[in-house]
């Protein structure tokens, strides 16, 4: 048991013992660093209930505390905040205790990537993607089953453009000809739509048509819309040419997935949830729960609940996102029964879109809408501004990852410490280094704040971020050799540094907690680098290796701090090198 463990239980047995009081709430938490002590205990709770002066109060804790389990060295009490010192025998044996294992338990379904197959994975996909992936590694460490998802957006308008500028411009050639890969090569068909669409729309202005005539008459997309109806009827060679192109852009993904290190447990397609989502919405319309406009298009009335109307189904009979959604939601459930809770992780763009889904899977009856809920992170935005697909002003995510192991090789390079590493190790170590980087610097941000990204600020060996983290690590497993055991320290005196570090390292379970409760893996990430910064400071101001008991003890607590380091880092989804 950790530290606020132990004094929550034996305070309780307190109440319960002195008071007959069952239960109460009151804060335990790290002592500020302008008063004396390490864990104070916030009395102001319990006064109404024991009805005594918070001096009095502290004194008898303080005194049951020292009779059952004798662990305070000292205390003192500042307007109503105990402030507790321990005894170092017992920060030592906070220190040798084990972690909890915890038995998996309940189900969740976290969704998060769900790209669109008509481009590669850009740097918001990758925000998107790390914060999914870490939250699920959260949820798993607490405890809970995890079944990772996505829903690929395989259908639609969008997809249509990249196909008929394929058709159009593409000359039969493929990824394999160009030498690129295929979800970028896809991509580029979706770029050159959007050229010649604005080319069209001025050509049209030109030539006396209103700017929004212009809009909707452009050729090009006339072409689209008339692909996509096709493609809703099922011709053959418009669904032989929309699979080939799309299988085209799955191994792109899939690469990009592979050096992110990041798994799925099952795909969802819109081409197929559509279909449920479409007949839903005619249950709906039937049971009067939507309405049918004049024109022949399906809504939902939702101004009651504060939101607005929402189209469900076009006019031609064609479908929106959101009725691929109501699909994937009632098929999941479908496949998931036993599910607990489902995330959904995306951008606040979507805020309102998520508002209107659940409230719609609410009126329709299903009693597991109570069980969605959305991660909602801040847009990822350039020192050049706002990200836009269609222009082909984005950061692409391969790109990205190509750049920072760039910059992770000059910088090892310089350093000049692995000149002994072969090139694969070196290369391996690169990698390592990058990823690290880009991930740490995404995640350490909290999922609500927009994210200003700097390449070159992530990469830095210094001040948080991933590769500082990193050289920490490096720097501990080196003194791994010097392993010994802990029973031999039982008389040792503690420094103040190495205090701060027993009572950080016994916070991990809290932390690990909140950033669950939270949804936020920025609590992790901010706890593993205020560890690493104490660590750099005990480590530059006493005494490590020698001969001494305490030599030995702060080897022990070393590969402590490194143990919690891995852990605190694989939750990020970030690998460690034992060597930088």
């Amino acid at each position: 048991m950790k530290i606020e463990n132990i004094l929550r239980k034996n305070i309780e047995e307190y109440l319960l013992e002195s008071y007959s009081i069952k239960s109460a709430n009151f804060d335990i938490s790290r002592t500020k660093k302008e008063f004396k002590g390490q864990i104070t205990i916030v009395l102001f709770p319990l006064i109404p209930l024991i009805k005594k002066n918070p001096n009095v109060i502290a004194k008898e804790i303080v005194l049951y505390l020292k009779n059952k389990i004798d662990i305070i060295k000292d205390y003192n009490v500042i307007q109503g905040f105990l402030n507790i010192i321990f005894k170092d025998h017992f920060l030592v044996e906070i220190l040798k205790s084990k972690e909890q294992i915890l038995k998996k338990k309940d189900l969740f379904l976290i969704e998060f990537s769900s790209p669109n197959t008509n481009k590669p994975l850009h740097l918001g996909h990758i925000r998107n993607i790390l914060l999914g992936d870490s939250i699920s590694r959260i949820f798993k460490e607490i405890g809970i089953n995890v079944h990772q998802t996505q829903i690929i957006n395989d259908r639609g308008i969008h997809i249509c453009k990249s196909m008929v500028a394929w058709k159009k411009f593409g000359n039969n050639s493929t990824p394999e000809s160009e030498g690129l890969k295929g979800d970028h090569f896809v991509g580029k068909y979706y770029i050159k739509y959007n050229q010649e669409y604005q080319r069209q729309v001025k050509d049209l202005i030109s030539r006396g048509f209103s700017d929004e005539d212009s809009k909707q008459k452009a050729p090009i997309l006339i072409e689209a819309k008339e692909m996509l109806l096709k493609w809703e009827s099922g011709n053959k060679d418009i669904i032989k040419l929309w699979k080939m192109m799309n299988d085209w852009v799955y191994e792109g993904f899939n690469k990009t997935y592979k050096k992110l290190n990041v798994q799925f447990d099952s795909i969802y397609y819109e081409s197929e949830t559509y279909l449920k989502g479409k007949d839903i919405v005619m249950d709906g319309l039937k049971n009067k729960i939507f309405f049918k406009k004049e024109d022949g298009s399906i809504w939902v009335d939702l101004s009651k609940e504060g939101l607005d109307e929402k189209i469900l189904m076009r006019s031609n009979g064609t479908s929106v996102y959101i009725t691929q959604d109501i699909g994937t939601a009632y098929l999941r459930y479908k496949d998931h029964p036993s599910m607990k809770g489902m995330i959904y992780t995306t951008g606040n763009e979507q805020d309102y879109h998520f508002d209107v889904l659940f409230k719609i899977l609410e009126l329709l009856g299903f009693p597991w809408s109570s069980k969605l809920m959305h991660l909602s992170y801040g847009m990822v935005d350039l020192p050049s501004g706002k990200m836009k697909s269609r222009e082909g002003t984005v950061v692409d995510a391969d790109d990205l990852i190509t750049q920072m192991i760039n910059k992770s090789k000059l910088i090892s390079e310089s350093l000049g410490k692995i000149n002994d590493y072969s090139e694969i190790k070196k290369n391996d170590l690169y990698d390592v280094i990058a990823l690290g980087a880009l991930k740490y610097h995404i995640l350490k941000v909290d999922p609500k704040k927009k994210i200003l990204f700097d390449p070159n600020e992530s990469i830095d060996f210094n001040g948080n971020t991933g590769p500082f983290i990193q050289y920490t690590y490096a720097r501990i497993k080196s003194l791994e050799k010097k392993n010994t055991n802990f029973l031999k320290f039982k008389d040792i005196e503690l420094s103040t540094k190495e205090k701060e570090i027993i009572i950080l390292l016994s916070e991990f379970s809290s932390t690990l907690f909140s950033a669950y409760q939270n949804l936020n893996p920025a609590i992790i990430a901010n706890y593993v680098y205020e560890l690493v910064k104490l660590f750099n400071s005990f480590y530059q101001s006493l005494t490590i290796i020698g001969n001494k008991p305490i030599n030995s003890f702060r080897i022990q607590l070393s590969i402590k701090v490194g143990k919690k380091i891995k852990k605190s880092m694989n939750l990020l989804g970030i690998d460690l090198p034992e060597r930088m």
